[in-house]
């Protein structure tokens, strides 16, 4: 029988072994996150060597935050996840100040992070789709991305429609009173917890008056208008974060009101694939003579693929469905005489 203190010191090698090579393998796996931070330095793209800087100082989103408000520089952990995506690059002058004091954060040499943001812009990651720019979408395009700039959101949110139902209400005098919309989505990439929605109200629109409601399975977060354009981003931040291929449900509704006698309701979509019925719905008080669904390619491009709808219903109602929505504009258009 072998005495019990060899076993003991056996074991105690054994475990020293264990422990040594435990640790060869850890300096091993520092080593080579280092060498990448360092090509990344050298070479980026910005949010790739943000991203391997993180993980080299084995720093969470949330301490990196606390970190930078300790400075007195306020930051939210999405714009932080939105820089390390490439989703969206720091320009601003105050997220520029976060940059340099990233730098120091994450103890990397003065500008390192701030010469790559002077290069090119970053590609888009692998795999996600390309979705057309507001500008291609919609008259407003412009302002639309003015909103977001200053928000500091991607114009691509991440996300691409699965499903979209949405009721609009025409009130008596012909305006455009509130839209519902239920929607299902995917996410093309991880991190994903907000849907921006876009309101485009008719001439004479008073933006700040139109009002954005979540309802389910969601929140309002900031709100911006763009009264000239009359315009209104609206950010409805989900009850979880999504990641990539993960499918999400939510509704929320626009109460507005405030513009001219409308004649027609439009919705754009920057991804193909997707069904979508829309309802309009009129008041007894102000029934069309014609409704005709409709296709364009731009907002500037003529109308194609028209045809009549006949109003039927309680409430006078007429709608499309599109079983797989092509990239570009659906709508449906009324003559009022």
């Amino acid at each position: 029988m072998r005495p019990i203190g060899d076993r003991a010191s056996a074991d105690d090698a054994t475990s020293a072994l264990e422990t040594a090579r435990t640790a060869d393998t850890a300096d091993a796996a520092r080593s080579a996150d280092a060498a990448e931070l360092g090509r990344l330095l050298r070479g980026g793209p910005f949010h790739l060597a943000l991203r391997a800087a993180l993980t080299a100082r084995g720093l969470p989103l949330h301490r990196v935050q606390h970190r930078l408000a300790a400075r007195g520089i306020k930051l939210g952990v999405t714009s932080l996840s939105y820089w390390q995506q490439g989703a969206r690059r720091p320009r601003h002058p105050e997220s520029l100040r976060a940059v340099r004091a990233l730098e120091e954060i994450l103890e990397l040499p003065d500008g390192a992070l701030l010469r790559l943001l002077s290069t090119s812009a970053s590609a888009p990651a692998r795999g996600r789709p390309t979705a057309r720019p507001y500008r291609a979408l919609v008259s407003v395009g412009a302002a639309v991305e003015e909103l977001l700039d200053a928000m500091e959101l991607p114009a691509d949110g991440g996300l691409h429609t699965v499903g979209h139902h949405e009721r609009v209400r025409i009130g008596a005098g012909g305006e455009m009173r509130a839209r519902d919309s239920q929607q299902i989505v995917r996410a093309h990439r991880d991190g994903v917890d907000r849907y921006l929605a876009v309101h485009h109200g008719d001439p004479g629109c008073d933006a700040a008056r139109v009002t954005v409601t979540a309802h389910e399975n969601c929140r309002t977060g900031r709100v911006r208008h763009h009264p000239e354009a009359g315009v209104v981003v609206a950010e409805l931040l989900f009850d979880a974060r999504l990641r990539r291929g993960d499918t999400y449900v939510f509704g929320y509704g626009v109460e507005d009101g405030t513009g001219a006698r409308s004649s027609e309701y439009v919705r754009g979509f920057s991804y193909a694939g997707g069904q979508y019925m829309l309802q309009v719905r009129f008041d007894e008080a102000a029934l069309p003579v014609r409704c005709r669904r409709f296709a364009r390619t731009g907002p500037r491009a003529p109308r194609t693929h028209l045809a009549d709808l006949t109003p039927s219903g309680r409430h006078r109602a007429v709608h499309l469905v599109e079983p797989s929505v092509h990239r570009g504009i659906l709508g449906i258009a009324w003559d009022w005489e």
